[in-house]
């Protein structure tokens, strides 16, 4: 097995709009700290890269032609490369700010092929610790995945480092909506931290975060998802996070022993879901409540559900595209969409092995994806978020109520077992 690792400054050089909060004025005040893309090309029986963006997501289309893009320069096929989303909600918004995703696509066009051009020999290992750096909006007693997933990367006759990638779950938001600096958020805290310590380049892949806020976080108010005892509000809320992610990630990181004989396989499945349009008098009273609850207008999105219905569309369907990143019982499997918690807790025990990664934020994101007690709760999560980006999803309601389940069991019976 071979790895190429570069990484690339993606950090807008003039005010942005930025996305992630329902914001009258999202345009941004400065610089926090950089944003990054980063490229690791790996090489087996074939070519394929993961790639991790400092972005809250973009949509699929937009996703898919960079896929294209770093396809093409590597020398594989789309459904070979991976785009990992940090999810950060201090970036800008690529759907507004065209010249900035014309010129990121460029950028990690590049450094994909800087880390094609510098591949050698690996060998790697990985392990799990756990660390409390989320909490589930629903409640203390409700589902968190507190897997710190570790994948060490060596050279193939040596202890010497090459990369290490993390796989974490909790939202991005440790900075709400009072901040206007661009941010890598806590993700930024954690690849300085460990690179400080192990010299090397560090790469974080985001969970299923969907319901997971930050344990820490930084503002002058009190936000919904900030409210109970068992958040922190402080000034040094990024490094919070990230001195806990560390400290426990470091008690068994020596510990981890590397092989060059592992396999590796990327992959793509695909599944058919389908989502209801919701009869008119539904519709207002979801568009009532998030104005109620949320002051979102809606009048847009009942504008676009008259529409379809008057066209006699009453059904939504999406080929949804499930991708697999494996190395023997190491695997990163995600969607493009904002996955709860129990995605990736369900799928760890349907496999029955604590190194199978569910994440959302995979190549795109669209929407939230509710499990059924988050549908039959509704709120922001399930119908709300759906009167803002709706275009960008391409579909005005969640899908069906028993799509979670199908998709879990969908994407355990896909995975390979014999890499």
């Amino acid at each position: 097995m071979r790895m190429g690792f570069a990484e690339t400054d993606i950090t807008p050089e003039t005010p942005v709009t930025m996305v992630g909060f329902n914001r009258a004025d999202n345009v941004s005040r400065g610089v926090l700290d950089c944003l990054t893309a980063q490229v690791s090309v790996w090489e087996d029986e074939g070519i394929c890269c993961l790639t991790t963006i400092d972005n809250i997501g973009f949509n699929k289309r937009e996703a898919d032609l960079l896929r294209d893009k770093i396809g093409v320069i590597v020398g594989t096929s789309r459904e070979k490369v991976m785009l990992s989303f940090s999810h950060t909600h201090a970036a800008p918004n690529v759907d507004i700010e065209k010249e900035y995703y014309a010129d990121l696509c460029h950028k990690i066009c590049k450094v994909a092929e800087t880390a094609a051009s510098s591949m050698r020999e690996v060998a790697v290992g990985w392990e799990n610790t756990e660390a409390v750096i989320g909490v589930n909006r629903r409640g203390v007693h409700a589902a968190i995945d507190r897997r710190v997933g570790i994948l060490k990367i060596c050279a193939k006759d040596s202890d010497d480092l090459r990369l290490i990638i993390l796989r974490l779950t909790a939202h991005c938001n440790v900075l709400k909506s009072d901040n206007y600096l661009i941010s890598a958020d806590y993700f930024g805290a954690v690849r300085k931290i460990f690179r400080e310590k192990h010299r090397c380049p560090v790469m974080v892949v985001q969970g299923s975060a969907g319901n997971i806020a930050p344990k820490y976080y930084k503002a002058a108010f009190t936000p919904v998802d900030g409210r109970g005892e068992e958040y922190i509000n402080c000034d040094n809320a990024l490094d919070s996070m990230a001195q806990e992610v560390f400290h426990k990630a470091e008690s068994v990181f020596n510990k981890i022993n590397t092989k060059s004989d592992i396999r590796l396989n990327v992959y793509s499945k695909y599944i058919t879901l389908r989502s209801k349009i919701p009869d008119i008098e539904d519709a207002r009273q979801i568009a009532e409540d998030a104005w109620k609850y949320c002051s979102i207008d809606g009048q847009n999105w009942l504008n676009e559900i008259e529409h379809l219905q008057n066209r006699g569309i009453f059904i939504q369907e999406q080929n949804l595209e499930v991708q697999y990143f494996c190395m023997g019982d190491w695997c990163l499997c995600g969607i493009p969409n904002e996955t709860m918690a129990e995605f990736a807790l369900e799928a760890e025990g349907l496999s029955g092995n604590p190194y199978f990664y569910f994440n959302g934020y995979t190549n795109g994101c669209s929407s939230y994806f509710p499990t059924k007690e988050e549908y039959d709760l509704g709120g922001y999560e399930v119908y709300w978020a759906m009167l803002l980006y709706y275009a960008d999803y391409g579909r005005v309601y969640p899908y069906d109520r028993e799509a979670a389940d199908e998709v879990i069991s969908f994407v355990v019976k896909n995975r390979m077992t014999d890499i």
